[in-house]
């Protein structure tokens, strides 16, 4: 690692959550959010759903699926109906409303995604998704020797990270505290 590059992790967050920031804006541009777009994609692949399927393919627990789900019943965007094999399951479906609110959000989908990849050919867009597949792999394959307070001395402290770096009496966001600073 070159000693004046940015720390990969912090710059990968800081990226994520910016463009974490945009996309949410994009949709809810387009009337909707991440939770509802994840649903409405969800059940638009696989239709019908039930809930504890539905809260596991979105990645949320089932009581906020049930206060997504509350919401978007009340818009007119999908059916919640019993399970006639299950009286305790509900099997969710997307209404015309819905499937519109889908298209709506889609759309918005694929142009933040053109917006986002804007000036990337194919090739670098494979290789910063085959990166982004291998960051992903070493968080969740790490061992523990990795884990904070073992760090590699073969390895020069990435400048951010650095002491000198670390101003605790500095208010600004990321520094203070010990905080650590951008660089």
């Amino acid at each position: 690692m070159r000693p004046d590059r940015l720390p990969a992790g912090l710059q990968l967050s800081q990226t994520a959550r910016l463009v974490s920031r945009a996309f949410d804006e994009a949709l809810d541009r387009a009337g909707g959010s991440l939770p509802v777009w994840l649903i409405l994609l969800h059940l638009k692949v696989r239709r019908p759903a039930n809930q504890r399927t539905l809260a596991e393919a979105v990645g949320i627990r089932e009581a906020t699926l049930t206060h997504h789900l509350n919401a978007m019943d009340a818009r007119g965007l999908l059916t919640r109906t019993r399970d006639p094999d299950n009286r305790r399951v509900h099997i969710v479906a997307l209404t015309e409303g819905g499937e519109a609110a889908f298209l709506r959000l889609r759309d918005a989908a694929v142009a933040f995604d053109q917006r986002l990849s804007h000036g990337l050919t194919d090739d670098e867009r494979d290789t910063l998704g085959a990166l982004l597949h291998r960051l992903a792999e070493n968080v969740a394959t790490a061992p523990e020797a990795t884990d904070a307070g073992a760090v590699d001395p073969a390895r020069p402290v990435p400048p951010g990270y650095a002491p000198e770096h670390c101003d605790p009496a500095d208010p600004s966001p990321g520094r203070g505290q010990g905080g650590v600073a951008a660089g």
